[in-house]
Order: structure tokens, then sequence, then C-alpha cells
């Protein structure tokens, strides 16, 4: 299995994305410049967070437009797994690839701690190997991370349970329902504001966001009839 981390002027995180990959799963990697306009070698692709191009306009609002994007949603039409954390969840609802949108949070204060989450669903190929129901610890990071979506999309996310992952006790910056990942209605893109990708070793203060790579690694096995 082959990943790409997709690399945007002002991203941060990709070097932790790009390490998570290795220390978890094991399988080849490569970051990937966001004017690159094939991905087609690639099984899943990873948008980390940051600020790409410095939140102009919107956080994600601009690096949606990438030449790489039009890539990014090419592999989507062909079932294939991408990640948005962060700023990627950002840059995925702003090409329409999910629902909502990530507006500033509610207190207008950018959060930095590691925060409890219950997993509303784990028959995604991105929690396969969660229990439904539990509560994980990962930490968050943003100022832009307050999700919004009408009465209506809501409805439908809960209907098709989209909802992935909510805050668990106090909400950081206010996103309806506590919602702190959704996922499209293929079950193929999912964008999360907490970063799994900091939480793969205990020594790190928590491993809880390992069995997220290992969940992808898994699907694609699986999927492909190596496992």
């Amino acid at each position: 299995m082959k990943f790409a981390v997709l690399v945007f002027p002002g991203s941060n995180c990709d070097i932790d994305m790009y390490k998570a990959v290795i220390d978890t799963v094991e399988q080849p990697v490569e970051y990937v410049w966001h004017l690159e306009t094939d991905l087609s070698k690639y099984d899943a692709i990873l948008l980390p967070g940051g600020f790409s191009y410095g939140d102009y306009l919107r956080p994600g609002a601009v690096a949606s437009l990438s030449p790489v994007m039009d890539e990014v949603k090419k592999a989507a039409e062909e079932g294939k797994l991408i990640l948005g954390v962060c700023n990627g969840f950002q840059i995925l609802t702003e090409a329409g690839l999910l629902p909502g949108a990530l507006r500033r949070n509610q207190r207008l204060k950018f959060h930095s701690e590691v925060i409890p989450l219950t997993v509303e669903n784990n028959q995604t190929p991105f929690t396969s190997e969660y229990l439904h129901g539990e509560t994980i610890r990962i930490p968050i990071a943003h100022g832009d991370g307050n999700y919004y979506c009408d009465q209506e999309t809501l409805e439908q996310l809960e209907r098709n349970k989209q909802i992935v992952f909510r805050y668990k006790g106090t909400n950081p910056n206010g996103s309806v329902s506590e919602i702190a990942g959704v996922i499209n209605e293929r079950g193929n893109v999912l964008g999360l504001m907490p970063h799994p990708e900091r939480a793969v070793h205990k020594w790190l203060g928590g491993d809880d966001g390992k069995r997220m790579f290992s969940s992808i690694f898994t699907n694609w096995r699986k999927q492909h009839g190596t496992a």
C-alpha cells in the first residue's frame, strides 16, 4: 500500500503525518507537492494540518483550488481512501468533498489540548479497529474548528451515520452537535479536526490515533485480497 501526504504552502503537520504512517503500518509514503497532477500510484491520500496559504480568505479555501485537488477529487470518485486532518478537513469541505464548513472557534481562541472523543461510527475503513461508543483521547490544535451545517444536512448526517467522531464532555469550539469528524456518503473520505498522527506512541501521551492508520491498512488489504 502506498500513501501520499499532500504538502501545501503553509502545511506544518506533514512531517507528523509522514512519520505516523512509517511508525504505525510501515508502508511506503511520499510527500506530494500541491502542484502535482497525477496521484494514480497512491492508494491513500492524506491531507495534513497547518495553515495552507496562511489561511487567507478562509482556512482551506485557496488550497482547495490547487492543481492537486483535481486529482484528489478523481481519487475520491475511484473509491480511494482520503483522510483530511485539521486544515486538511477544512480543505476537504472547501473542495466540496465533505459537507458542512469549519468556522472560527466559538470563543475566538486557539485551542491546543488533548481531549476525549466518542467513536460514533466504527463501520468505516478508518475506524474499524475501534469500538462503537469507545472513548479515545486525541490532541487538537486549531482556531477554526467549529463545524457547522444546516439542520437538513445534520439530519442527513445522522441518518446516514456520517458523523464518525464527537467531542465528549466539553465542546472545545462550538461545533454543531459536538461533531469532531464526518465522512462522505460513500465512506471513503474522512475529515476530522483532532490529530490522530500526534497520538501514535504512548510516550507521546497516548496511542489512540494508531488504530486509525492500522484500520486504513487492514481495510486496504482486505479489499485487495491480501489479508
